[in-house]
């Protein structure tokens, strides 16, 4: 399903912000509103939460770019690769954009969100599609199944 290396490097494209991640994933995600293609120019981006505690910049200092809202978005500051996502009011988790991780292969999205949004060529494998953001009290039951699938 997903890859559940609990630790693995990963930069932004001109390799002078690296991060770490050393905790296994509580969820894989894409995302296909027209934010998140526009800031990534593709189809939908590509993330997966990973707890506060178990991940860190490594090197560089990211800077706060696409909306200056609550929810802060963390590039480099000179390549401007979006490198990973805090999202308003939680503390528990980053979403890190896991193609900027040395080896993405394994980070399959396990959800896929605004599909309302989504581009109509643009397919996943996701087990499950939300035509917005899933309901808060949902994420315990879809964090639960993502990890026991993962752990097959």
């Amino acid at each position: 399903m997903s890859d559940t290396k609990s630790s693995q490097e990963g930069g932004c494209r001109c390799g002078r912000v690296r991060l770490r991640i050393s905790a296994p994933s509580l969820l894989t995600m894409a995302c296909h509103c027209t934010g998140c293609q526009r800031m990534t120019a593709s189809a939908y981006s590509l993330s997966t939460a990973i707890p506060s505690e178990g991940f860190e910049v490594i090197q560089g200092e990211p800077v706060i770019g696409g909306l200056h809202g609550a929810s802060r978005h963390y590039f480099c500051g000179y390549c401007m690769s979006w490198m990973f996502t805090r999202p308003e009011g939680i503390d528990t988790f980053v979403n890190v954009r896991a193609t900027m991780l040395d080896d993405p292969r394994g980070f399959t999205p396990f959800i896929e969100t605004w599909t309302s949004e989504k581009l109509p060529w643009a397919t996943t494998p996701a087990v499950h599609s939300f035509e917005k953001l899933p309901a808060y009290s949902d994420f315990e039951g879809l964090t639960k199944e993502f990890l026991e699938r993962a752990a097959k």
